[in-house]
C-alpha cells in the first residue's frame, strides 16, 4: 500500500530531475548531520504541483501506511523556510513529534512554535500547516493517509484544492 502512494507515477505533486536531487541531497546531508538515518524507501519530494518547492514543500520519507490495520508512520523533512501549506483532514487524526530543529505551526489560524521533543496531536478537520524555523525533523503517526482526504487552502493544489 506505501508504494503505491509513494511512487513518482501516481503521486505527481513532486519535483523532479536535478531539481528533486538537489533537494533529497540537501535532506540527507542535513539529517546524516544530525548523526540521524531514515528508513532505506524512496522519499517523496513533494512541492504539491506548485513549482515552488524552496517555499511550498516538504520531503516525506513513509515507514507504513497499513489502511487494513489502520495506522502510517511518516518522517517529514522541512528546510529553512519551507512550508507544508495550509490544510485539514476529515478522516485522518494525527500526531507530530518534532525530532529535530523547530517548526512554526499554524493551526487553526493561531501560530506556535514546536520545538525538539515537542508533540503536537491533530484531529480530523483541524487545519493546520507548518514552516521550518531552520531545517527541522518531523516524525508523523497517524490514521492510514488516502487520498481525497487532504483538503488545502490554496486551491491551486492539486484539483480545486484536493489531493
Amino acid at each position: 500500500m506505501t508504494e503505491e502512494l509513494t511512487e513518482e507515477t501516481s503521486f505527481p505533486f513532486q519535483v523532479t530531475g536535478t531539481e528533486r536531487q538537489q533537494a533529497l541531497k540537501h535532506c540527507r546531508d542535513t539529517i546524516k548531520g544530525w548523526g540521524l538515518t531514515m528508513p532505506d524507501v524512496e522519499p517523496l519530494a513533494l512541492d504539491f504541483g506548485l513549482g515552488r518547492f524552496d517555499k511550498v514543500g516538504e520531503i516525506e520519507f513513509w515507514i507504513a501506511n497499513e489502511e487494513e490495520f489502520g495506522y502510517c508512520g511518516k518522517f517529514l523533512f522541512v528546510a529553512d523556510g519551507q512550508t507544508c501549506p495550509y490544510h485539514r483532514h476529515d478522516n485522518k487524526h494525527e500526531t507530530f513529534f518534532v525530532m529535530k530543529g523547530k517548526v512554526r505551526m499554524v493551526v487553526d489560524d493561531e501560530e506556535k512554535v514546536l520545538q525538539e521533543g515537542d508533540i503536537l496531536t491533530m484531529p480530523p478537520g483541524q487545519r493546520h500547516s507548518f514552516t521550518g524555523l531552520g531545517p527541522a525533523l518531523l516524525l508523523e503517526v497517524s490514521m492510514p493517509s488516502s487520498r481525497q482526504d487532504n483538503f488545502f487552502a490554496d486551491k491551486a493544489i492539486g484539483d480545486d484544492g484536493v489531493i
